[in-house]
């Protein structure tokens, strides 16, 4: 998502780590270039002029001037501004001290409220029992995707019975429902327009009147760039907004949404959806955001994906594997398992600190079909081949290829991402360059 933003900030960067000092005009060319690449990258232009006045400021004072790293402590001081930016600190989902908590899922057509509503009942069905409750008579067959999805999720639902159309009253039978089957959660997905208009802020300020809700939530789709912003500043002028939810976060947007929405509403993003699935969904948090948005990655985001992915035992042996100073076949196999389950896999390199700059991992083919391909590839390779790759050789290429249904340029290039993973291991295990990832912690397949 911000691809293009990182790229251009991190051009910014390297210029300055150049130099050994810095003077005001080093700083003052820097941020003009910082200032362009968050307005290409769709960021409000008042919010990039005040952010980068801000950084300025306290850029320019002589303790970053007089330093013997200033180019890092300009760095620093970047960080910690888009992340203040962005809310500084996790945003919990906040919970009624008197059952139940009522969440009302609010925006427009197409933000992907249904399936955001879904999302969030399942990410706290851990320790709580969500029921979602369809509220949206306008979209066809609205009513019947989130039955469909509750049901997919295992998830309690209630929707109207047939003919029904009175929001209010769904509400008042909704809530009789919940009580007596001790739901302590209840999500109202909400009807929305294809903009915004009067008729919607009535009907969503009369419907908020009759569940007086714990949080209000706003779901924003990320991939509108600007509009988002606009969206959220008009909802949250008529309907007092808690909360919003981001979602396409893993789209090809430039981003600008998620750094400007929170400074211009003044309401904290608490979520992200970052996939399709019903389990893509993370708590926004600022300072890892950051992070990848200045190309740091996000080490504890990628450890949290494989530990969500993991199966019991699994962790213990991929931590075995990359202990090893040499990996086998089967190692990159049940690696590749685990990466199926973490979603895409472009998504995932860019938490990998520095992996964008490695050779050949740079243009990594991300079509999830290829790995896949690459598990057949191994599992047509006899035990002696995966626990020792080097004797596979011409005619072993051919039969492998032969037996997987692929080819032998195939078979070639899964033998050669595999020498590429044993040199990304050594470079994590030894630390190179700041890319040192947490004991036990997994090299990606690609």
């Amino acid at each position: 998502m911000f691809d293009s933003l990182r790229e251009r900030l991190e051009g910014v960067f390297k210029g300055l780590k150049n130099r050994g000092k810095l003077t005001e005009e080093d700083i003052s060319a820097a941020l003009r270039n910082v200032r362009r690449a968050l307005l290409e990258g769709d960021v409000n232009f008042r919010v990039a002029r005040d952010l980068v006045e801000k950084i300025r400021e306290r850029a320019l004072g002589r303790d970053v001037l007089d330093s013997i790293t200033p180019a890092q402590q300009v760095i620093a001081i970047v960080f910690e501004e888009i992340s203040a930016l962005m809310g500084g600190g996790r945003h919990a989902l906040a919970f009624s001290s008197k059952p139940p908590s009522k969440y009302l899922l609010v925006g427009l057509q197409g933000s992907g409220k249904t399936t955001t509503c879904v999302k969030i009942a399942k990410k706290i069905s851990d320790s709580h029992k969500p029921l979602v409750v369809a509220c949206d008579f306008r979209r066809p067959a609205a009513v019947e995707q989130l039955r469909v999805l509750a049901q997919q999720a295992g998830i309690g639902f209630f929707g109207p019975e047939e003919g029904e159309k009175d929001a209010r009253l769904i509400v008042d039978k909704a809530l009789d429902y919940a009580a007596q089957r001790l739901y302590d959660v209840i999500l109202f997905d909400t009807a929305g327009r294809l903009d915004i208009d009067e008729d919607l802020m009535d009907e969503l300020a009369s419907l908020g009147q009759a569940v007086e809700p714990t949080e209000t939530l706003l779901v924003v789709d990320a991939m509108t760039g600007q509009e988002a912003v606009n969206v959220a500043s008009a909802f949250h002028g008529r309907i007092p907004l808690t909360g919003i939810v981001l979602t396409k976060v893993d789209g090809d947007s430039r981003g600008g949404a998620s750094l400007s929405v929170r400074a211009v509403t003044g309401v904290p993003v608490k979520f992200a959806g970052v996939g399709e699935r019903i389990a893509d969904l993370e708590q926004f948090d600022p300072d890892r955001m950051a992070q990848r948005i200045l190309g740091m990655g996000d080490v504890q985001g990628l450890a949290e994906k494989v530990r969500q992915a993991a199966e019991d035992g699994d962790m213990e042996k991929i931590a075995a594997s990359v202990g090893k100073k040499k990996m086998t076949m089967n190692d990159m196999l049940l690696q590749i398992r685990q990466v199926k389950k973490m979603g895409q896999l472009d998504k995932i390199l860019e938490m990998i600190p520095g992996a964008g700059s490695i050779k050949g991992i740079q243009n990594a083919q991300m079509d999830p079909g290829r790995l896949t391909h690459v598990e057949a590839v191994i599992l047509s390779m006899t035990r002696q081949e995966r626990e020792n790759p080097q004797i596979i050789k011409g005619s072993r290429r051919r039969r492998i290829a032969l037996g997987s249904g692929t080819s032998v340029q195939m078979v070639n290039q899964v033998l050669k991402q595999f020498e590429q993973m044993n040199i990304l291991m050594k470079r994590f295990g030894a630390g190179k360059k700041g890319m040192k990832l947490p004991k036990g912690f997994p090299p990606m397949p690609m």
